[in-house]
């Protein structure tokens, strides 16, 4: 395979896995921002999501006011925003347009109606009754296309690049929404254990469909340590961080054949540390804490894919530091 084509696979599925997982931290965001009253602050909620997603500076450059109104446009239809939903469903479109030849006649439909319908909204808006929607459909139409994949792909290194790009860009985001739960919870510590506290580990589930898991799971209330547990550490939850990095690690044995490599190592070491960790050791060390180590390290491990893969690394490695969460490259993609 070029490097050239395994980098458009690459990235087109981490941009439209980018843009599902944008519209999940956006609508948690947005059912978090609901209950006013367990926030001190106004518009505290909104100001997390974007810190977390390391485009306050952006936004602040460009907006006064962190408002709903003003957080959802810069977020979903924003087209000067390279974080934004409508970008990166125009950067998966584009890399798909690259390598149409690689993959089936119907993920490129599906990838070019949904960057269609996307300009559509774009150039309407979203109704203030809408936003729910308007996520869900973001959602439906990334698992569309992975479905599509799914049954319409030879199970080469074609389909193993797609499916690298969405378990490395998924591990990043799953991670971020758990954090947006522990920044929007700083201000408002004696919420803790009440209904609205009850309320915003829900919405998390909900946002990374885990909720139905969770009572299958555990059958009682929702506490943050099963949260966490749930989204780091079950092996069984499709979204969870030791899913992912369980999937990336063995898609890299498969790419690499019989050879190891830098990513491989590193990708290995993450994955024992995540098969040997407990909840209780994750608590005593702190959340946030966890979390920042796991994004650094699931950052390295995609800048090794870059530098191990791709020719033209030089140019593409990922501008990102540990705040962000939409990923960028150079050039755009």
């Amino acid at each position: 395979m070029l490097s050239s084509t395994a980098e458009h696979l690459y990235w087109m599925a981490r941009s439209l896995e980018r843009a599902e997982n944008t519209a999940r931290m956006l609508d948690v965001t947005y059912r978090m921002s609901l209950l006013k009253q367990a926030l001190i602050e106004p518009h505290h909620e909104w100001r997390a999501m974007l810190s977390i997603s390391g485009l306050h500076e952006d936004f602040e450059a460009r907006y006064e006011l962190p408002s709903a109104k003003n957080v959802l446009y810069f977020m979903a239809l924003d087209n000067k925003n390279p974080g934004s939903i409508y970008h990166s469903l125009f950067n998966a479109r584009e890399n798909a347009r690259a390598i149409r030849g690689s993959i089936t006649s119907e993920m490129w439909e599906a990838l070019n109606a949904t960057w269609l319908e996307m300009r559509r909204i774009q150039r309407d808006g979203i109704d203030s009754d809408g936003v729910a929607r308007f996520f869900e459909w973001v959602k439906e139409r990334s698992h569309l296309s992975r479905g599509i994949a799914h049954g319409t792909m030879l199970r080469d290194n074609t389909f193993r690049f797609i499916r690298l790009g969405n378990f490395i860009e998924r591990a990043d985001n799953t991670a971020r929404i758990l954090d947006v739960k522990y920044h929007i919870l700083l201000p408002s510590l004696r919420d803790i254990g009440g209904a609205a506290d009850y309320y915003q580990w829900s919405a998390i589930l909900r946002s990374v469909s885990a909720f139905e898991s969770y009572r299958k799971v555990y059958r009682d209330q929702i506490t943050p340590r099963r949260v966490a547990e749930l989204l780091i550490l079950r092996n069984d939850i499709a979204r969870s961080l030791i899913t992912c990095v369980n999937e990336v690690s063995q898609l890299l044995h498969e790419i690499n054949g019989p050879h190891s490599s830098e990513v491989t190592a590193h990708c290995n070491t993450l994955r024992n540390q995540l098969n040997n960790e407990t909840i209780a050791s994750i608590f005593d060390r702190g959340l946030h804490e966890y979390i920042s180590d796991f994004l650094e390290q699931i950052y390295n491990i995609g800048s090794l894919i870059n530098t191990t893969y791709f020719w033209s690394n030089d140019e593409k490695i990922p501008v990102l530091n540990l705040t962000q969460t939409q990923t960028q490259t150079i050039n755009g993609r």
